[in-house]
């Protein structure tokens, strides 16, 4: 019976120490001086920037002002906007967009918004597809960075989509813009040292027209970016990571916005883990397949919050195994996981979060993730499994 709980203890801690030594490795490496692309030489290919927006009308003006000055002769702006009861539709039109509108009562979530305005695209389809979520702002230049490096590469390409907290925000909200930059910044800039592809992260992604016809947009998944970007690295199409391309967007200022939000991304994560990684694993292992294992091995890491409350629990129970059991070998394998995911965290802030939050502030922490604890749970007692679009707060 002992020998089993060891066992059992043993492959814990191991399953564990995978997503920390994930996490240490792409941090290290992000902390090596960036690799810099150059340009595709040539005209910039012909574009259309695609924006689903449900309801977005106190946003919808700023993100298309800042995409419509780096727009071409013979480049498209599509807004569609998606089960909108608001003003969102006639606030763009009087920008100049395009505007196609859409209603669905069982048909919701940002995939089918896509797919709609994809199809509108057909009719004289573009080079590039862009897509920009209605609540961001496009860095200057990055149309031009994306759509260069797409043709160019003939990948799918993502931007550098930061997402920043509010003035004024509380404590936890800063938190979170850290574990944003780590996850979206940090992450894919260590694996791109190697030249590993990138996941896909909603806003800031452009796409090779025909490479549209190797996914399912019409989806009402609650991480369709997630799902994309591996469908297309299972097609040959590794996503690329281009910085110098940047996208953001701010944190809700609410905190029943903010909670609804996290838990679509963090449910939506997790249901992805449990439910394609074993099988992406064993694939990229049989077809030797080594962008789509780095892809894998990326999707396992967890949310933050989640991967330090799972270490903790492991850390734990294993040193408590060896107190009653004697069992050392989890213990050692389990603290060297929490060692691994400390160094990741601190040398990620040292270099890329210093601007973000204080030391002493990174310190309250642990007291965030324990009040994370409930969002866990719930996916575990109540997952949430359909899209529900946050409703914005005004900024």
């Amino acid at each position: 019976m002992i020998t089993l709980l060891n066992w059992l203890l043993g492959a814990l801690a191991v399953l564990i120490l995978v997503p920390a030594l994930v996490l240490f490795t792409q941090v290290l490496l992000a902390c090596l001086p960036a690799r810099t692309l150059p340009l595709a030489q040539g005209s910039r290919p012909r574009v259309a920037v695609l924006v689903p927006a449900h309801n977005e009308s106190s946003l919808i003006l700023a993100t298309l002002t800042s995409i419509l000055p780096q727009l071409l002769k013979g480049d498209r702006l599509l807004v569609v906007a998606d089960n909108c009861d608001d003003d969102t539709a006639a606030l763009a039109r009087s920008t100049g967009a395009e505007v196609v509108e859409r209603t669905s009562d069982q048909q919701r979530g940002k995939g089918y918004a896509l797919d709609f305005g994809v199809r509108h695209l057909a009719s004289a389809a573009p080079e590039v597809v862009i897509i920009v979520d209605a609540d961001c702002q496009v860095g200057e230049g990055a149309i031009e960075h994306l759509a260069t490096r797409c043709i160019g590469s003939g990948r799918p390409v993502q931007a550098l989509y930061l997402m920043h907290a509010p003035a004024g925000a509380a404590l936890k909200v800063r938190i979170a813009e850290f574990a944003w930059c780590v996850k979206n910044r940090v992450r894919p800039r260590g694996w791109a040292r190697l030249g590993l592809p990138c996941q896909l992260m909603g806003a800031g992604m452009a796409f090779d027209w025909r490479d549209l016809t190797l996914i399912n947009l019409a989806s009402g998944h609650l991480v369709e970016d997630l799902k994309m970007g591996l469908d297309l690295c299972r097609n040959g199409k590794p996503p690329l990571f281009c910085p110098e391309a940047r996208v953001t967007s701010y944190f809700p200022g609410s905190d029943e916005v903010l909670s609804s939000q996290r838990t679509r991304w963090e449910h939506g994560h997790l249901g992805v883990i449990l439910g394609d990684a074993p099988k992406l694993f064993v694939e990229s292992i049989g077809r030797g397949n080594g962008n789509l294992l780095a892809m894998t091995l990326d999707l396992l890491v967890p949310p933050l919050a989640l991967l330090v409350l799972a270490l903790a629990a492991v850390f734990s129970l294993s040193w408590l195994a060896f107190l009653l059991f004697a069992a050392l070998a989890p213990a050692l394998i389990a603290s060297a996981a929490m060692a691994l995911l400390g160094v990741a965290v601190l040398l990620a802030w040292s270099q890329f979060g210093r601007e973000l939050i204080s030391l002493s502030a990174l310190l309250y922490a642990p007291f965030y993730v324990v009040k994370k604890i409930p969002l866990y749970l719930g996916f575990l007692i109540k997952r949430q499994v359909d899209w529900v679009h946050s409703k914005r707060d005004d900024r």
